[in-house]
């Protein structure tokens, strides 16, 4: 039996790219191209299986994570996650145990879910951009109807289930100049994981310039200033935030959790609806496209010489100006599908986000610094 020599974390598409709503910076509603032929894009009972037992098998830690995302994974309907749920115990070894995730818009949650969600231990990760202005602007249904009021429903039913929630808040041309506005809107709603996640629309593949909505790289670092500095002082210990703990995750030296910051990258690649199994989930694309687990084992695909040099290209193709950088630990170049744009000496491959997050890691650099210093003098005391 094949197991992996590393963590990773698949995003699993029970119902492909199909969802509810119609949000202007989607980048995944346009990837159902890829199946013109298909009549219905859930995810096959007979492949769940598949999947399920694949995924277990090829892990070697003793708590066995699942993602599930789309798309809108929760239009697979409930009766289809109680299915997963049963096909999870069913082949779970009896000395592990088994942890769910799922990100969703959460306009289909209702209390019948939540008591589902509840029981199976499942963490949710909701998307919400802030207050409703913000929200709206980008988040709506197929219709052209604002999907705030469901969303935050929704949030406040996860947060009287007390179940683990996440806010994933995209930050556009919109919101990112409003950053105080839109933490303490989120503090205001008793959020305790938040998420920041900037927009890059590029124009074309081969373009270098960005949509109106993407946020300037300069504002986003901006943004992140501003509200580490109000966390600094207090929210620590209230409030997690993940870039600020992937910053802090340096001062103690084990690698980054997050994949765009980690050196080397393609240990979260993607299951599509059908089972073919793609490199990441901003490159499901053919160039891109690994195998199919009917196929090949899921720790096969993950472990397999294409994989493996999807995720070394991103140290590989680092410019000078990253390797030279003083914050490099903290970025390390970030996300490979934001690198399009030049260094000042002319090199291609620098993320675009570059400005931002020099600003900020800079910036919280001087604290986790402390942080290290502190933690340094306790081991060795």
């Amino acid at each position: 039996m094949t197991k992996t020599s590393e963590d990773f974390q698949v995003f699993v598409k029970p119902v492909g790219a199909a969802c509810n709503l119609a949000c202007s910076y989607c980048y995944y509603l346009q990837k159902g191209a890829l199946y013109p032929d298909e009549k219905s894009f859930r995810m096959s009972d007979d492949l769940l299986e598949i999947y399920i037992l694949q995924h277990i098998q090829a892990s070697s830690a003793q708590t066995v994570f699942f993602s599930w995302h789309g798309g809108e994974p929760t239009m697979a309907g409930l009766d289809y996650f109680r299915r997963i749920a049963e096909l999870q115990k069913k082949h779970l070894p009896a000395n592990r145990e088994v942890l769910n995730g799922i990100q969703t818009n959460g306009t289909l949650l209702n209390e019948e879910w939540c008591r589902f969600l509840k029981m199976e231990n499942f963490m949710v990760g909701i998307s919400l951009d802030g207050p409703e202005k913000f929200h709206s602007s980008n988040r709506f249904r197929k219709d052209g109807k604002s999907s705030f009021d469901e969303v935050l429903r929704a949030f406040q039913l996860l947060k009287t289930y007390q179940i683990p929630c996440e806010i994933l808040c995209v930050v556009h041309s919109g919101n990112v100049r409003f950053p105080l506005e839109v933490y303490r809107f989120f503090k205001s709603s008793k959020v305790e994981f938040l998420t920041f996640i900037p927009v890059v629309e590029r124009l074309s593949p081969e373009s270098n310039q960005v949509s109106d909505r993407s946020v300037p790289a300069k504002s986003f670092g901006e943004f992140l200033c501003a509200i580490f500095d109000e966390w600094k002082i207090s929210d620590i210990g209230t409030v997690k935030i993940q870039i600020f703990e992937e910053a802090l995750l340096t001062a103690f030296g084990p690698d980054h959790a997050l994949c765009i910051f980690k050196s080397v990258c393609g240990r979260v690649p993607v299951v599509e609806h059908n089972g073919d199994f793609y490199s990441c989930d901003h490159f499901v694309d053919s160039a891109h496209w690994v195998g199919n687990i009917r196929g090949n084992s899921l720790a096969e695909l993950l472990e397999s010489m294409g994989q493996k040099a999807f995720g070394q290209a991103k140290l590989d193709l680092l410019p000078e100006y990253c390797l030279k950088c003083d914050v490099r630990s903290m970025c390390n170049g970030a996300c490979p599908k934001d690198r399009f744009i030049e260094t000042p000496e002319g090199e291609p491959g620098l993320n675009y986000l570059c400005e931002g997050y020099k600003l900020f890691f800079n910036h919280c650099k001087p604290f986790v610094e402390e942080v290290a210093e502190a933690w340094g003098s306790n081991q060795s005391q």
